[in-house]
């Protein structure tokens, strides 16, 4: 009977699909429109990718200008920077889809995304790190710091592993997941300082220093992502192990 039942799903194209390839699929059925437009007015997929890059170095602006101008309980510039980050992050989806749509891939472009990608994570941790530093939260920006060594080793090992003929895709905290942890919680952090204040802090009886405070709502992510990053990265250099061991032994 259940034979019969997965052929029965499969037959009518209801097989079930990971949520992050339906959230993606859904998506682009609402940037396609947008996707179309850019492509209309002859924006290429390089041009979208170079957009993305030079929203992100706004992104690192906003929070060098917060690290540099603005006092450490006013995290309007934090909120502001992960605004910018999510709008930013949306045109890492639209350079394939205008390459898709358009016709216009092409070898040199994947290298073009791929690089500039890179760039523009790594610039957006320059700013989160500067700032951090500027309000000397010295040990989150240490975990912000771990973070970019992570996100920058989940992509090295794919892309080392796939010159060496081996996919290797899987694992948490991949670039989109990245963009949105960071992009959210900062939004987060800057609507709740809002609310309750840049400064508030929490105490527990007995413990001589707060276990929570406003910009935690920021770091502490941060600080899962640190470590998140970092084991899809040495996870997938094991899968990559397996995978390199059995195609040697064939």
């Amino acid at each position: 009977m259940e034979d019969i039942a997965q052929k029965s799903i499969k037959n009518t194209g209801m097989e079930s699909k990971p949520i992050r390839i339906v959230l993606q699929q859904l998506i682009y059925k609402v940037i396609n429109p947008f996707v179309k437009f850019l492509i209309k007015i002859g924006f290429t997929p390089n041009a979208v990718t170079t957009t993305g890059l030079i929203l992100n170095i706004g992104v690192a602006v906003i929070f060098i200008i917060g690290a540099e101008e603005g006092n450490r309980g006013d995290l309007s510039y934090v909120g502001w920077a992960g605004a910018l980050i999510l709008f930013a992050g949306l045109f890492d989806m639209l350079d394939g889809q205008v390459a898709r749509l358009g016709n216009m891939s092409s070898t040199f472009g994947a290298l073009y995304d791929s690089v500039l990608d890179r760039y523009s994570e790594l610039i957006m941790f320059l700013g989160i790190c500067y700032y951090l530093i500027g309000h000397h939260y010295f040990l989150s920006s240490l975990f912000a710091f771990i973070a970019l060594i992570g996100s920058m080793m989940v992509s090295y090992v794919r892309a080392r592993a796939e010159g060496l003929g081996i996919e290797c895709k899987g694992g948490l905290m991949q670039r989109p997941e990245r963009v949105v942890t960071v992009g959210v919680t900062a939004i987060a952090c800057g609507i709740t300082a809002s609310i309750l204040g840049g400064n508030y802090k929490l105490y527990i009886p007995g413990i001589p220093f707060q276990v929570f405070e406003t910009i935690s709502i920021f770091t502490i992510p941060l600080t899962v992502m640190a470590i998140l990053t970092n084991i899809t990265a040495i996870n997938r250099l094991r899968d990559a192990k397996r995978s390199l061991e059995l195609k040697e032994n064939k």
